[in-house]
């Protein structure tokens, strides 16, 4: 296995392209891959449905897979508010990569049984596939095809995440072999010898302790160990530091632990979602996500300073699992708000993710939104980068 990845910030759409194939083919050694992943910058919008046919002039992509990005990530480097192409190849013995696409808008039910959602992802569970998914963020009915996914495939990965630089519906693309999508979604599934690991780091810290949930109804919190979840914030504020209580007023989110079995849960392993209003009469907080009795719940805090400690500790996580090693290549599929809009400077995340796991060859784009599990269940993130990175199994296959 051999991933290698490539970046222009030419403005002539042909020259970019050019560039960065050229640059491709130089480190894979040949003019052919298995897998080509490109992501093009907004300053190309009119030549977007030209994309495939200009990058079959120059390599052989075997299957072309990408979209349309307000940010573009390359060669281990962010390119944002300019014009930029990435292009990431790979050469995949032994790996089967099967398309995917679909128009969300009439999943399975709910309710309805894993074989069925199997039968409609075409997909064989036997294969142990692992995933990567980009949408359309006017058109995609996230939550629920996430649930879907994790029902019918509960053992698999799944990163990816939804395509921008739009202003409305129609206006993103999605590439997946000679087609191009502008609603719906895209996928590749990955099965044989290919691991996938992922990292998700939401950008925050937790401040409090942990608590539990005692009454909620449906997306509203209304108490936390039997008080109000206002008064909690109250008593919580008078414990902080001068800058947190700063940001307690215009930071502030609730991360929900999403393993009930780990007894003492650490940053990280709980799912940030947004406060979406106050009832001040009862003290209530109207949360972004539905609740639970008895769910453990821990109030964080989110600022540049937070987001690059929180990417921090979760890639020395993974560090510590021993897997960087057999790491051939990654995917970054970042927040529009993250980058130089919050850090101030351009390369923030990729640097920090090379310089902890080695030269891995990074591309990506940033998103509207991050696709990446939480404990055992698959999100759509904000403000979060979320890694897919490809290893040789155990075994030391290449």
């Amino acid at each position: 296995m051999k991933w290698v990845s490539a970046l222009s910030r030419q403005t002539d759409i042909d020259g970019a392209v050019q560039e960065a194939a050229e640059s491709a083919i130089s480190q894979l050694g040949k003019d052919h891959a298995d897998l080509t992943v490109v992501f093009v910058s907004p300053q190309f919008k009119e030549f977007y449905d030209k994309v495939p046919e200009i990058i079959s002039r120059y390599i052989k992509p075997g299957l072309l897979f990408g979209c349309s990005g307000g940010g573009i990530i390359g060669n281990g480097e962010e390119a944002e508010q300019q014009a930029a192409i990435s292009i990431t190849c790979a050469e995949l013995p032994n790996v089967k990569i099967q398309p995917l696409q679909f128009e969300t808008n009439n999943l399975p039910d709910q309710d309805t049984a894993p074989s069925v959602w199997r039968d409609w992802f075409k997909v064989d569970v036997a294969d142990n596939p692992h995933f990567v998914f980009l949408a359309d963020p006017f058109s995609f009915q996230g939550e629920e095809f996430l649930a879907g996914v994790d029902f019918a495939y509960p053992n698999s990965k799944k990163v990816g995440g939804l395509a921008s630089g739009a202003q409305g519906p129609g206006g993103n693309s999605m590439y997946l072999g000679d087609k191009i999508y502008n609603s719906g979604l895209v996928g590749i599934a990955l099965t044989g010898e290919i691991e996938v690991d992922t990292i998700v780091a939401q950008g925050c810290r937790p401040i409090g302790e942990p608590m539990q949930i005692t009454k909620c109804e449906e997306t509203l919190l209304q108490e936390l160990e039997g008080k109000p979840p206002l008064e909690v914030l109250q008593e919580l504020h008078e414990t902080l530091s001068d800058s947190d209580k700063q940001l307690l007023q215009t930071s502030l989110f609730l991360g929900i632990e999403m393993d009930p079995m780990k007894d003492n849960p650490k940053q990280g392993d709980f799912l940030i979602r947004n406060l979406m209003g106050i009832d001040r009469e009862s003290g209530g907080l109207a949360i972004g996500t539905l609740l639970r009795n008895g769910q453990l719940v821990q109030f964080h805090l989110r600022d540049k300073k937070m987001s690059a400690e929180d990417l921090d500790v979760m890639l020395t996580r993974y560090l510590n699992l021993g897997n960087a090693e057999n790491a051939k290549g990654a995917l970054l599929f970042s927040c529009l708000g993250r980058g130089q809009y919050l850090y101030g400077e351009a390369n923030h995340d990729t640097d920090m993710f090379q310089n902890k796991l080695g030269k891995i060859p990074l591309g990506g784009f940033f998103c509207n939104g991050e696709i990446g599990p939480v404990g055992n269940t698959t999100f759509l993130h904000g403000y979060t980068s979320s890694f897919g990175i490809f290893r040789s199994p155990e075994s030391g296959a290449s």
